[in-house]
């Protein structure tokens, strides 16, 4: 690694993201298995409505790309609606 002082700070705040990324993509993983092992509608609901919030935040965050958002909160909503039946 180089000694610059630029290189450093990069170093530093790399870091700090992963961090921040890491407990980002954690909490995406753990509001997606609510929904998934939600059994009645009701928390099913609850469940949706709190991954999509998340998933949408780490969009804005630059966690994730908005497509993969997208693609996400479309399976969830379809795995929720089939609880229905």
């Amino acid at each position: 690694m180089q000694r610059h002082k630029s290189v450093e700070k990069r170093v530093r705040t790399s870091k700090k993201a992963n961090l921040v990324n890491r407990a980002n993509r954690s909490r995406i993983r753990s509001t997606v298995r609510k929904v998934t092992e939600a059994t009645d509608k009701e928390s099913a609901d609850n469940a949706l409505k709190e991954a999509i919030s998340v998933l949408d935040k780490n969009v804005k965050f630059g966690t994730i790309h908005k497509n993969k958002a997208a693609n996400q909160k479309s399976r969830l909503a379809k795995l929720v609606n089939k609880i229905d039946k």
